[in-house]
């Protein structure tokens, strides 16, 4: 299969799209993906100073709600809607490219997106697909792009895929992906198969992939080249389809208002006809010129998208505190801003998230990304080496 693919980058070759007519986006999030809070907790290691209104916010909630924090039942929806998320991915391929776009987005466990956006005239086509988390191994789960499900069986899918979740079992998994499998307008891609997102350990995770492929790699139709992984994460991905002698794809996985930092060339007039060429081995990933700066710079930006303030979206999703939601002292999931008493964020949070959002402008931003542009990053965007 590798002979049968390529990858380009828009800042070594902006030519490159010539010849094609299409550009695929595929795999982007939402407001109606759910978006665990776990890693919050995380953020008192990675940015010490954050501690301090972490523990100020927890002791906040204890005390003056009756509300314990709990980052893992907790969760926080994209800032952007549907319609808004179809309308960026397909301006940059427009745009960018010159092509005409198809947008595949895939919300955790959702197909809602692609519901609501075929009540859209510019969207009706638009494929019904989710990314689908498969519990594995006990300690592990896997996010798999399923794209494309037949529109008069989108409901059961769901329901069956739900019911794997809940009571999941390795032959069960088997199953199902070759039942998808055999179904030939499907797109089954095994997304980011390389990061470790359940901080099992490197060496454990690897463990969990190798099983999951040799029991179901022949029901899987790509490994992904993720736009918001790391250039060496990807790398390792390259390796792993060398390795099991798998295509690769691209897959943006934006959750911000970033638009996916790579897409998929092609000469297919709809998605049907473009999971028929990937499924025969052709794949044309085009790295766009956002996945040049530094990666933890660009993670940054995705995580002030989601606190930031959006006055023109739709009302409910304007505000950053109506977009996470927390469990009450009665166990129902409410917004964070239904939860304040006074109707708004206590001092301590509302100026902790202004210390966040101060990173992302004027000097500190051009401080943290200068200093987050190392050797490597340089030899990558000077073509030197690629992902």
């Amino acid at each position: 299969m590798a002979g049968l693919q390529r990858i380009s980058y828009f800042w070594k070759d902006n030519k490159a799209a010539r010849g094609f007519k299409t550009g695929v986006s595929l795999h982007s999030h939402t407001n109606q993906s759910r978006e665990t809070l776990d890693f919050v907790a995380n953020w008192g290691c990675q940015f010490p100073f954050l501690r301090p209104w972490l523990e100020k916010a927890e002791r906040g909630a204890q005390e003056g709600h009756g509300v314990a924090v709990q980052y893992s039942k907790a969760y926080w929806t994209p800032p952007l809607t549907p319609i808004l998320a179809y309308e960026l991915e397909s301006n940059q391929i427009q745009n960018r490219l010159g092509l005409t776009p198809l947008v595949s987005i895939t919300d955790h466990d959702s197909i809602q997106a692609p519901l609501l956006l075929r009540t859209v005239p510019s969207a009706r086509h638009i494929p019904m697909s989710l990314e689908w988390t498969a519990p594995f191994g006990g300690d592990q789960a896997f996010h798999l792009g399923i794209h494309n499900l037949p529109s008069d069986q989108a409901s059961a899918w769901m329901q069956t895929l739900a019911e794997y979740t809940r009571n999941p079992a390795a032959p069960r998994l088997t199953e199902i992906l070759e039942a998808l499998h055999a179904l030939p307008n499907i797109l089954i891609i095994f997304n980011h198969p390389e990061w470790d997102l359940y901080l099992i350990g490197r060496e454990k995770a690897a463990v969990r992939v190798h099983d999951f492929l040799s029991q179901n790699r022949q029901f899987l139709h790509a490994l992904e080249l993720n736009g918001l992984r790391n250039w060496e994460e990807n790398r390792r991905v390259k390796r792993l389809a060398e390795k099991w002698n798998m295509l690769l794809i691209s897959g943006g996985d934006r959750h911000g208002c970033e638009p996916n930092a790579n897409v998929n060339l092609t000469n297919a007039t709809s998605f049907t006809e473009f999971v028929h060429e990937v499924r025969e081995g052709h794949s044309h990933v085009m790295f766009m010129p956002q996945y040049a700066e530094p990666w933890k710079h660009r993670v940054l930006n995705s995580t002030l998208d989601a606190i930031r303030d959006y006055p023109d979206f739709p009302q409910g999703s304007q505000l950053w505190d109506q977009r996470v939601f927390h469990p009450d002292r009665d166990g129902s999931i409410r917004s964070l801003a239904e939860l304040w008493p006074t109707g708004r964020a206590p001092w301590y949070m509302h100026y902790g998230i202004r210390i966040v959002r101060a990173m992302g402008t004027g000097t500190l931003s051009k401080g943290l990304r200068l200093a987050w542009s190392d050797a490597q990053d340089l030899k990558y965007r000077l073509g030197e080496e690629t992902a």
